[in-house]
């Protein structure tokens, strides 16, 4: 019997953690029928407010127009005031609840907003301090072992068997392995809107996108790739609204990764025997930090 009351515990917990991790979908729907409920409630007010108006129309002309030697025109003021008084208290009571369920609405729409607002800062400041602790990681590897083998450890290796064309000998060479394609890769086929039948076209036509997007970030000084996955006609994805290229961070370069040559369907797709080809770009990481940082940098340039 003592475990009850911890079991019970437990799963109270863990009830209370479903409830806080989807709380921005219930205060956002929550929200939505409040605004829903408060409209609905303001128009039926509105059908009883020609009541309470007619009342008080009723009662203004009674008291404008009584005489009496015991009435004076003292007693017709605080009449009328006592009137006026009435009907606004009338015409809150109608509108109360409309209000106060509005308020709620309203209340409960920003509660979620500002939740979803700090889950999202708090997710991109942790995707910033991995994407910069994984690019200190292979700096030190580059920096003790070499670029050959920070390739291994980051693609893994492959021992390949290659045979002297003049010899005829053949020798085992340690080659980095081609890894899997990024999270930011993407196909541009038929799904892309942009993707035309004749793989010249499309071949043209994402030499002058990368072109486009290099001279855009030597100019502007950051890309997002939601603008590139806009420009080819991609769907856009959270990841591409918060990860891009800025001038001076990385590469100071934007590739789609047409050109890769271990690649054999780039190659068949550069080739013009392919028609369509996944696009894996280079991008520097999260960017949404540094783009205050270095347009600073870039006009403390200019003012030399």
């Amino acid at each position: 019997m003592k475990f009850i009351p911890n079991a019970l515990s437990n799963k109270l917990g863990r009830q209370m953690l479903k409830a806080e991790a989807g709380s921005p979908k219930i205060l956002f729907v929550a929200g939505v029928a409040s605004m829903v409920g408060s409209t609905v409630l303001a128009c039926r007010s509105t059908l009883h407010l020609e009541e309470v108006l007619e009342k008080t129309q009723s009662d203004l002309h009674t008291a404008n127009t009584l005489e009496h030697r015991d009435y004076s025109d003292q007693d017709r003021q605080k009449d009328k005031t006592i009137i006026y008084t009435r009907a606004a208290v009338d015409v809150a009571k109608l509108y109360a609840p409309s209000l106060i369920l509005g308020v709620a609405g309203i209340t409960m729409l920003t509660k979620s907003h500002n939740i979803l607002q700090e889950r999202n800062a708090a997710l991109t400041a942790a995707y910033v301090a991995l994407d910069k602790g994984f690019k200190e990681y292979r700096s030190r590897v580059i920096e003790k072992y070499g670029s050959q083998e920070d390739q291994e450890f980051r693609y893994g290796a492959e021992k390949v068997q290659l045979q002297d064309a003049e010899t005829g000998r053949k020798k085992t060479v340690v080659v980095a392995a081609k890894g899997e394609p990024s999270i930011y890769a993407r196909f541009f086929d038929e799904l892309a809107t942009e993707w035309q039948r004749e793989p010249e076209y499309n071949l043209y036509y994402l030499r002058c996108q990368q072109s486009y997007f290099n001279d855009l970030l030597h100019a502007r000084g950051h890309v997002f790739l939601n603008e590139v996955y806009k420009a080819l006609g991609i769907p856009h994805s959270s990841a591409g609204s918060v990860v891009g290229w800025v001038r001076g961070n990385g590469d100071d370069y934007i590739d789609f990764g047409m050109y890769d040559e271990t690649n054999e369907k780039a190659r068949e797709f550069v080739n013009g025997h392919e028609g369509a080809i996944l696009l894996d770009f280079n991008v520097d990481g999260v960017i949404y930090d540094l783009i205050d940082s270095k347009t600073e940098e870039k006009s403390r340039w200019y003012r030399g």
